[in-house]
């Protein structure tokens, strides 16, 4: 449905015959080396950050191919303006809803389209499990893609008459200019919690760049943040003008929970709010964000509730698949403190034999493992320690670090196996009539990132054959 090569890119895959090449320096790759593949794909200009020297080879190339140079202060400012203005400025002619947050983008961006899409309104979506226009999945990468894939998937959906995009927006789409030339006729701020170490040094920076996506919000829209998130909180006592959901403070939209454990039932503003695929507080934060906007965007309560009772579960997000001898494996994104928490404490409820089979991805915040591990084995009566996306790292050594936050006395409930699919067979093994297996932090993902390779994995398909 998108085109197959673009009129600017900052990926060679994505070069013609005239795009323009946007070479990037990554945080593992510099675009430059790129510059003779993307002149060979058919690139006739090359935009560079200025400063940067060429290798006399590649600028030897350039001059016999009689190739346009620009240099620019900033290569993702100028990929973000030229991918915008080549595509037409697609961005202007929809209505586009950012949400953020450390947790819950997901489930929330998925929730919110459903509603939208109920209510008769055209609708696409740009997120961590996939992008599509209407049911139409179109491939992916990243949460928050680069500007050139952006503008173009917003030209698509232009084509398309597609009326509402609902997007989910990360800290480094944010932080990496990728979102510089959209504005959003609606935001959600679900919650704010520790993750991306790894990128941003302190907590106040990853929030800092979190509040980014304020800038970007049109005159008078409505923006909506969890009031119960003592990050948040503070932003609505400086903001009179940000709405606020919650369950545990006055809010504009407050839920007051009526059960939780098998599926969500709560009641807002006196309307009973019941949605069977759905379970966990956390998913009423979900519903209550999602709700809330789309009440503003004026669609009726009527509506969102028959919306709600009808929404499909979503992939990755306490997806739930039994065994031939009954045990029940979920499978759950959970990566960070906060959702491990979440996911842990409910599935606690359910069974009287919890079983927890998780690592933890290589390259990304250290910091976090061994409060994942800490979690895990308060909650769980197996962990069984495993790889995730161990990318360069030692997977051995994640889980070390994992162990170091796993009290002596747990530690008789802990087993280590490396390869993810014999720890989910041992799980299985290990399991009684009525456990419950929990695979946590993959989710959607049906790969593993191994030095620097991405191999084929996927736990639907492992625990679908057993």
């Amino acid at each position: 449905m998108l085109p197959k090569y673009f009129p600017v890119a900052c990926h060679t895959g994505f070069i013609g015959t005239g795009s323009i090449f946007v070479a990037i320096q990554g945080q593992n790759q510099n675009g430059i080396y790129y510059i003779p593949k993307a002149i060979e794909n058919g690139a006739t200009t090359i935009i560079m950050q200025e400063k940067t020297e060429l290798p006399k080879d590649i600028n030897a190339l350039i001059k016999q191919k009689n190739i346009t140079l620009m240099r620019v202060p900033n290569t993702r400012k100028a990929l973000s303006k030229f991918s915008a203005k080549h595509a037409g400025y697609p961005a202007k002619k929809l209505k586009i809803i950012g949400i953020t947050g450390t947790k819950g983008k997901t489930s929330t961006a998925w929730i919110l389209d459903h509603i939208l899409k109920s209510a008769g309104y055209k609708t696409a979506l740009l997120g961590t499990i996939a992008n599509k226009i209407g049911n139409i999945i179109l491939p992916h990468d990243l949460t928050t893609p680069q500007p050139d894939y952006l503008h173009q998937f917003f030209k698509t959906c232009v084509k398309q008459r597609v009326e509402y995009v609902v997007m989910e927006v990360a800290a480094q789409a944010l932080s990496l200019h990728r979102v510089d030339d959209i504005t959003f006729d609606g935001i959600i701020f679900t919650n704010f919690g520790k993750e991306h170490g790894e990128f941003y040094p302190t907590m106040d920076q990853y929030f800092g760049a979190k509040c980014h996506i304020f800038k970007h919000a049109k005159p008078e829209v409505p923006i909506f943040i969890n009031i119960d998130n003592k990050s948040l909180r503070s932003l609505s006592e400086k903001n009179s003008e940000f709405k606020t959901f919650g369950i545990n403070s006055t809010a504009d939209y407050q839920g007051y929970i009526e059960e939780h454990i098998n599926q969500l039932f709560f009641s807002v503003q006196n309307q009973q709010i019941q949605v069977p695929t759905l379970c966990g507080k956390y998913n009423i934060y979900n519903c209550l964000a999602a709700l809330a906007l789309a009440h503003q965007l004026k669609i009726g309560f009527n509506s969102i509730k028959q919306a709600l009772q009808t929404m499909p579960s979503i992939a990755g997000r306490m997806e739930t698949y039994y065994l031939q001898n009954g045990v029940q494996c979920i499978i759950d994104y959970a990566h960070t403190p906060d959702s491990y928490e979440a996911v842990l404490s409910l599935l606690r409820k359910k069974t009287e034999h919890l079983i927890v089979v998780f690592g933890c991805g290589g390259s990304r915040d250290k910091e976090k493992r061994p409060i994942l591990g800490f979690i895990a084995a308060t909650y769980a009566d197996l962990v069984l320690l495993t790889s995730d996306n161990p990318r360069f790292e030692d997977p051995q050594k994640i889980i070390l670090d994992i162990l170091g936050g796993i009290e002596k006395k747990d530690c008789a409930k802990v087993l280590i196996e490396i390869d993810r699919k014999k720890a989910i067979q041992k799980a299985c093994i290990h399991a009684q009539t009525k456990s419950i297996i929990v695979l946590l932090g993959k989710g959607r993902d049906e790969y593993q990132l191994i030095k620097g390779k991405k191999y084929h994995f996927s736990e639907r398909e492992i625990i679908q054959r057993l």
